[in-house]
């Protein structure tokens, strides 16, 4: 097996191009579209885990302890305190950018100059987050992962909005015949099966 480790949004471009057998990535309406455009035969749930707001322990927008990730951006950008983003196109960003809408805010277009997009994976954007004393968006096990905390600590978590659900799509052979389908549905079908889902159930960071 050969993985490339990209972003979500860089993954599915891949795929597209016939550059991959199977897609593994966390955007479902981004999974969707690829296979409602017949890019792929079916996507399947796999694992899950959820999103953090994490920031500086001073909190300067006071949402600490808060379940409400909507509620907690529009503080951040009415205070206009730096958060960094991805800005990479990733299933992180999507997710940022997609929560940025609800809560009607566009801080890209803000001339405050308190947004700040990366365009790097999750634990440079933390890095940058952890120097800056920033607000910034991340995934549960990047977070519990991340060595380089500094002043940072979880502040938002527990919103359904924030759940961050895995899927596995093998794509389509109609689109690329050179696609080794039998190989990637037979990772793809183990993954969901008792001893794949046993296997990521077992998994711990240490």
């Amino acid at each position: 097996m050969r993985v490339v480790a990209v972003g979500t949004g860089q993954a599915i471009k891949i795929a597209q191009n016939g550059d991959a057998d199977a897609l593994f990535v966390h955007h479902k309406p981004s999974e969707d579209n690829f296979v409602t455009a017949g890019y792929g035969l079916k996507r399947l749930d796999v694992m899950y885990n959820d999103f953090l707001l994490v920031g500086p322990k001073f909190d300067p927008a006071r949402v600490a302890g808060s379940k409400d990730i909507i509620a907690a951006l529009t503080k951040i950008a009415k205070i206009g305190h730096p958060f960094t983003s991805r800005g990479d196109d990733s299933g992180t960003h999507k997710m940022e950018l997609g929560l940025w809408k609800v809560s009607r805010n566009d801080p890209r277009k803000s001339t405050r100059g308190w947004y700040r997009e990366t365009g790097s994976g999750m634990g440079a954007t933390l890095n940058t987050a952890s120097a800056m004393n920033a607000y910034t968006l991340t995934d549960r096990g990047t977070w519990l992962k991340f060595s380089n905390k500094g002043g940072l600590q979880v502040l938002v978590e527990g919103d359904n909005r924030l759940y961050n659900p895995y899927g596995i799509i093998v794509v389509n052979p109609a689109q690329h015949p050179h696609v080794k389908r039998a190989d990637a549905e037979a990772f793809a079908n183990w993954l969901v099966s008792n001893p794949g889902q046993t296997a990521i159930g077992a998994y711990r960071i240490r």
